[in-house]
């Protein structure tokens, strides 16, 4: 049985893969920042999935999450860095150093703490894939957005590299979800978001999409099909 990781899994985007994956056979593993969420989840999903909370910008959190993942299923073949926030629309100059400090504290340092404390295992192994979720605003920018476009052309070029680094056998990939209805987009879009489709609906493709990437991928910057 194959064994996926994703941060950020009890909401949105990161719900709806938990629930796929394990719907199409695979072990889970993930984390979320709210305990009685992952308590939820892992109800949900039942035995064989591992679902815990933990909060990404702790590195002491994330390497405590890690040790008990690799003492139970073990190190997975695909980790997804899922989890993200977003500043509230406003102009650079305006947005609070906290703020800012936040967004980078989830977006960037919270996507190096995952990957210190579960690559070492996958390298170790020599296989495995690693999905750093970056956006369109990894690739463009727009008004008010500056501190996650920041972050997220940071996770483009922090993926580059590491794939640089990968031995022969195992990819790092950086991915645009496109735009869906979620609680982020609806922060900047406002009721326009609901022209989007919903993360159940984009989970049908997404993760079939995310099952099949393999070392031949290594490097890309991807888009998921919508």
């Amino acid at each position: 049985m194959k064994h996926v990781l994703i941060t950020g899994c009890t909401r949105g985007l990161g719900l709806e893969m938990a629930r796929s994956f394990a719907a199409r056979g695979w072990k889970v593993s993930g984390c979320g920042t709210k305990a009685e969420a992952a308590d939820r989840l892992a109800a949900e999903l039942g035995d064989g999935h591992f679902i815990r909370p933990c909060d990404v910008t702790s590195s002491a959190e994330v390497a405590a999450f890690a040790q008990d993942v690799m003492d139970g299923p073990g190190a997975p073949d695909l980790l997804l860095n899922n989890a993200a926030v977003i500043n509230g629309n406003a102009p650079l100059w305006e947005v609070p150093p906290e703020e800012f400090s936040r967004v980078i504290d989830v977006n960037l340092k919270g996507v190096h703490h995952v990957l210190w404390a579960f690559l070492p295992a996958m390298t170790g192994r020599g296989s495995g894939v690693v999905v750093n979720f970056s956006s369109g605003w990894g690739r463009s920018t727009s008004p008010e957005v500056a501190p996650y476009c920041c972050t997220k052309w940071g996770v483009e070029g922090l993926t580059q590299a590491l794939a640089q680094e990968l031995p022969n056998g195992m990819a790092a990939v950086a991915l645009n979800p496109g735009i869906i209805d979620t609680d982020m987009l609806r922060s900047t879009f406002g009721e326009d978001s609901h022209d989007y489709p919903d993360p159940a609906t984009w989970a049908e493709k997404a993760v079939p999409f995310l099952e099949s990437l393999g070392p031949r991928d290594n490097g890309k910057s991807l888009t998921a099909p919508q």
